[in-house]
């Protein structure tokens, strides 16, 4: 295809999470995408950042919450503000793509859309730039869904798996999958088995994909929330709309469903820093193993392989212990054994009970 006529390029930013495995950092006001948790800069501002030279910014669009609307202007001061997509309410990744969607075919019917989560971290940004622009000229021309597969490093129960079929097509050195099938969050007999298989991959969560091609998607698999969003809608229409469209993700409500789904392996450094534990993998350890991460100062004793996090200014001391993970953020301070970080999701609903202010 001749660069005159390559269609428009359109990003999606996944913004509007909680991050609810990342308190106290974390908090409904200030989630974990826009802490400073493993750069100089914001995980959405990142995430942004890893499209320079791709997409231009008025082409960046970033779904979130009303709550959270001036933190995204803050990350990214020079992002239009009609590009800021607000959701009245949660309702799960597949109508808010879709609100996206509706969105970006309006501007441009012709378009292909790229869809990221605004908290991942990946590592090297030019290998991330090599299989987008692959992903990107596959949907150009084809009209399936592209989705990018992550070779697995450990039978993880956490992330959603893909089965691959065989390579149907390289572009760029880069091979493209059909995608035989989706599992969602395997428990972790099933996972061993799909790393023993071997032709599993993580489900990374980044999407590529024509307007016209995600609109049949919808069109054909979640017809009830497609109708409801593909049409101009004042704010009062939308208030009333989206709370009573499904709450499904849209690897349940879509890709499962769809026939045309395509993976592109990726291996370069991908994670989802899903929880505390998680910044042991994205940040350097010293000499005997321990974290520290936000600015915060660590005087550690007689203390190994601990995650420390918390404020510029703010002073960690550890003293024969290892193994934890210790935030502290303003007035709360929370303190775990390394494996139980996937846990504080649950410890979050009891505060949420007995000391609401606190979230």
């Amino acid at each position: 295809m001749a660069l005159h006529d390559a269609p428009p390029l359109f990003a999606v930013l996944l913004s509007g999470g909680i991050g609810t495995r990342f308190w106290p950092a974390s908090r409904r006001q200030r989630p974990k995408q826009y802490l400073h948790i493993v750069g100089e800069s914001s995980m959405l501002a990142e995430t942004r950042a890893r499209l320079e030279g791709i997409i231009a910014i008025e082409r960046v669009l970033v779904v979130t919450t009303r709550a959270q609307v001036d933190e995204v202007r803050a990350a990214l001061p020079d992002l239009p503000a009609a590009n800021v997509i607000v959701e009245p309410v949660g309702r799960n990744t597949a109508a808010c793509i879709a609100l996206a969607a509706a969105e970006i075919r309006r501007r441009s019917p012709r378009s292909v859309q790229v869809v990221l989560p605004a908290d991942h971290v990946i590592r090297p940004r030019e290998a991330f730039q090599r299989s987008l622009r692959a992903a990107v000229a596959a949907a150009s021309s084809h009209q399936s869904l592209f989705v990018f597969g992550v070779h697995p490093a450990f039978p993880a129960t956490s992330f959603g798996w893909i089965k691959a079929g065989l390579a149907s097509a390289i572009t760029d050195g880069i091979a493209i999958h059909a995608v035989e099938r989706f599992v969602e969050k395997p428990d972790l007999e099933r996972a061993r088995g799909f790393l023993e298989q071997g032709g599993h991959y993580w489900n990374s969560g980044m999407f590529v994909w024509s307007s016209a091609a995600i609109e049949r998607a919808f069109a054909d698999h979640l017809p009830q929330v497609w109708s409801a969003l593909d049409r101009p809608l004042t704010e009062s229409e939308l208030e009333q709309i989206y709370p009573t469209l499904p709450s499904v993700s849209l690897d349940v409500g879509v890709l499962e469903r769809a026939s045309n789904v395509c993976m592109l392996p990726i291996d370069y450094f991908w994670s989802d820093v899903g929880s505390w534990d998680a910044l042991a993998t994205v940040h350097t350890c010293d000499a005997v193993g321990n974290v520290k991460t936000g600015g915060v100062q660590l005087v550690a004793s007689d203390s190994q392989d601990c995650i420390v996090h918390g404020e510029r200014g703010s002073l960690v001391a550890l003293l024969g212990v290892d193994n934890l993970v210790v935030v502290h953020s303003g007035s709360v301070t929370l303190v775990c054994r390394k494996e139980r970080a996937q846990d504080v999701r649950m410890l979050v609903e009891r505060v949420e009970r007995e000391a609401r202010e606190f979230l």
